[in-house]
């Protein structure tokens, strides 16, 4: 194969494999997952069904995550006034990074008539990354207050996460076992190699598309010029 051929051959499959990698690995994917809740409220315990939605976007050094209830939960023997029910949530955080965090909101814009499926706005929270990589969000408890009373709504159903994020920690801390940062420099072979050591790297340089190309059309000139 000529100099030319083979200098076109790798730059397009550098260009292509780049490509692949980027498809391969969405930044996010969010769904819709029904969670079932047992509700402890002043007067009995009840059950609901809810699909929950959560929604993230990157906010400083962190993400701001957003809860949302498609049907209603619990409900009250009175009519609730506008501004009297106040809910919050805990999140579930799980993948490469741990623990939970609390979303809030507004107290209720409207009445709410007795015996209504109480309607929960949409609750938001500030999600700040310990480890860098996948970090999976899950609806937790569910708390209601409302007329110096006390409503907790507990997921039965062990939910899956509703959403999953690719996160980046302050500082690029990484999950633990994880070896991003091998950092392995280029071997110093020759043309003929220069394919198989692109592949060696992965991600890392196939993300680099038409600059990787690039790059190894330089590297194969000087190399030609060297003979």
């Amino acid at each position: 194969m000529s100099y030319q051929k083979r200098t076109a051959v790798f730059a397009t499959a550098a260009a292509l494999a780049g490509s692949a990698v980027l498809l391969a690995a969405p930044a996010a994917r969010a769904e819709v997952v029904n969670v079932n809740y047992h509700c402890e409220t002043p007067i009995g315990d009840k059950s609901a069904v809810s699909p929950i939605d959560i929604k993230g976007v990157k906010s400083g050094s962190g993400y701001k995550i957003t809860m949302s209830w498609q049907k209603g939960v619990s409900s009250s023997p009175v009519e609730l006034g506008k501004g009297s029910m106040n809910p919050s949530a805990t999140v579930k955080v799980g993948g490469a990074d741990s623990g939970t965090f609390t979303v809030t909101g507004s107290a209720n814009q409207a009445a709410i008539p007795a015996n209504t499926p109480i309607k929960i706005n949409d609750l938001s929270g500030t999600y700040t990354p310990k480890k860098t990589g996948k970090v999976t969000f899950t609806a937790g408890v569910l708390t209601i207050k409302a007329l110096g009373t006390t409503t907790t709504c507990t997921p039965t159903n062990k939910p899956g996460p509703s959403l999953t994020l690719d996160v980046t920690a302050a500082g690029g801390s990484t999950q633990s076992g994880s070896d991003s940062g091998s950092g392995a420099a280029l071997p110093q072979t020759g043309p003929e190699d220069s394919a198989i050591a692109l592949g060696t790297l992965g991600g890392t340089v196939l993300l680099a598309g038409a600059a990787g190309a690039l790059w190894l059309t330089r590297r194969n000139q000087a190399a030609r010029v060297r003979r």
